[in-house]
């Protein structure tokens, strides 16, 4: 561990500024020698030609032999054909356009009788994983009671959920339903909208006027708009991945609906793009942060990471993060075929909540994490509203001399020092504001850490068999729930778990037989009769 005077001699050789926008990024609380850096540079060199190479077009994703080009969508320039730039170009142009017709009143809701009338002034967006968290991350940094279209979202398949957030909103009538999904097939998502759907017939809306899709061209969503009438259809393509999407019309269409700058969220991304273009890797922000988490992690993810963001706004960023990172670098085999078992552990909450929660832990229990904390250094967002703006005010004091956000900055550097000084290292980054351009810059920062973290392992950090893998075997285990159905109805008396088992001819699925049926009686579904003991019960229709 080094003394204080060491950190800030370290400080000064290898933080990362970037005077333009004020982004910095703090890596001395990481104790790595310039001799470890120097040995990684052939392994960053191929991670810089990598990068280079995907961001030509090259097939980044050979398991699927698919293009990755989430960076084209904030630089259409870098497109590898005409085609896709006008693709994206026009994508954009029409989230635009329809955004302010929106907003304008000329697309408005679609009421009983079939005309349009008022304004829409709510929006639901269905969606799952990055088709959800993107937009909630956003929606969470960026939002503002003065915001013309409020959101809620439907982000699971829990029905309990889903009626929660129907209670929650004042007005279907007023409510615009974004539906996202790339393959029209995910079930989470195809749940929610039929839910949605007969929550509008319900109260007697023509729901199909109201309803918008963002998915890819002909799947089984984009089939089903266009057979139902829908009031709008935008693209996505299969070289963008879910968790990549947020700058896609997957975040940007929720993000213009809502009012935010979405100009700026992409030309924030393409300036921290350009940075992390550098050769350079003490001045390229993005292999700099993949190197530490290298080096933390022993190149095996043996230690998680803890995302601490001292910012409200950016409560969210870690939730968001758990998918960018886990699912694109936890992968069982390397890109030989190998069996390695990589992945980086992702958790969070925000500062200085986490205090009062895990820092215990975090600084004198097991030493299996390293923190990357974000540090906001303005007091409030520009889009604070008028109360907040007088109560909350930077000049507001609590005590003599001190504000809120200075205890917020005290409690950052006091959690940092307090963790390092029990030998738990940590990355820090600075950015001047929470606005729509940091947001964009955020969200590229990490997702070309990722690119260059899964390089320096050898992974490919763009395909995700595992999930694959259990959307699969849940489509087993409704199968088998079919099968179970089909027995009680012919079964003359009730029968037990391991009696079902053996009608279906698989005594090993008797696990899942109970679990299907117990689910199934809680609901009615099935009737439970009573055996004395929970495994001797029996089951009927």
């Amino acid at each position: 561990m080094n003394t204080r005077a060491e950190l800030w001699d370290r400080l000064k050789e290898t933080y990362f500024f970037d005077q333009e926008t004020q982004f910095g990024l703090d890596v001395s609380h990481v104790d790595a020698e310039s001799s470890w850096w120097s040995g990684m540079a052939p392994k960053f060199q191929t991670a810089f030609k990598d990068m280079a190479e995907l961001e030509k077009g090259a097939i980044a994703n050979p398991d699927e032999q698919r293009m990755v080009g989430h960076y084209w969508l904030r630089n259409p320039e870098l497109s590898p054909t005409a085609e896709v730039r006008q693709e994206i170009e026009g994508a954009l142009a029409k989230i635009l356009s329809f955004a302010g017709d929106v907003h304008s009143g000329a697309i408005s809701p679609t009421i009983g009788d079939g005309k349009a009338e008022g304004r829409f002034e709510y929006l639901l967006i269905v969606g799952i994983g990055g088709s959800a968290l993107g937009p909630q991350f956003a929606t969470r940094a960026l939002g503002a009671p003065s915001d013309p279209l409020k959101p809620f979202f439907f982000d699971n398949t829990d029905p309990d959920g889903m009626a929660g957030v129907l209670g929650s909103i004042p007005d279907l009538k007023k409510t615009l339903c974004v539906v996202i999904s790339k393959s029209g097939g995910t079930k989470e998502t195809r749940n929610g909208m039929l839910v949605a759907k007969a929550a509008w017939a319900s109260a007697g809306i023509p729901y199909a006027k109201n309803f918008v899709a963002v998915t890819g061209a002909d799947s089984e969503l984009d089939k089903f708009a266009r057979k139902e009438g829908w009031l709008e259809r935008f693209p996505m393509w299969d070289w963008v991945g879910g968790r990549t999407s947020e700058l896609s019309a997957v975040g940007l269409l929720p993000a213009a609906l809502q009012g935010y700058d979405i100009i700026k969220m992409l030309e924030g991304a393409r300036h921290m793009d350009e940075l992390t273009r550098s050769p350079n890797v003490q001045r390229n922000p993005a292999a700099l942060l993949a190197g530490c988490w290298h080096f933390l992690g022993e190149g095996k993810g043996t230690r998680a990471m803890v995302v601490l963001p001292y910012s409200d706004r950016l409560e969210l960023f870690s939730k968001y993060l758990q998918q960018l990172v886990m699912e694109s670098l936890g992968k069982e085999k390397d890109l030989a075929g190998k069996i390695v078992h990589q992945g980086i552990s992702v958790y969070g909450n925000k500062g200085s909540t986490d205090q009062h929660a895990y820092v215990q832990q975090l600084r004198d229990g097991l030493n299996n994490f390293f923190a990357v904390f974000i540090h906001v250094l303005k007091d409030r967002s520009g889009k604070t509203d008028a109360l907040r703006s007088r109560f909350c005010a930077a000049s507001f004091e609590v005590e003599p001399g001190v504000t809120s956000s200075d205890y917020l900055s005290g409690f950052f550097q006091g959690t940092r020092r307090a963790l390092y000084e029990s030998g738990r290292q940590s990355i820090s980054i600075l950015v001047n504001e929470v606005n729509e351009y940091s947001v964009g810059q955020l969200i590229a920062l990490f997702e070309r850490a990722v690119g260059f973290y899964a390089s320096l392992v050898g992974i490919n950090a763009y395909h995700q068999p595992g999930v694959e893998a259990g959307k699969k075997a849940a489509s087993e285990v409704l199968s088998l729930q079919a099968k179970m159905m089909s027995a009680l109805r012919d079964s003359k008396q009730p029968m037990s778990v391991e009696e079902i088992a053996k009608v279906l001819g698989d005594e090993n699925a008797a696990d899942t037989v109970f679990l299907t049926l117990r689910h199934l009686a809680a609901n009615g579904r099935v009737k439970l009769v009573a055996g004395g003991d929970i495994f001797a019960d029996k089951y009927s229709i």
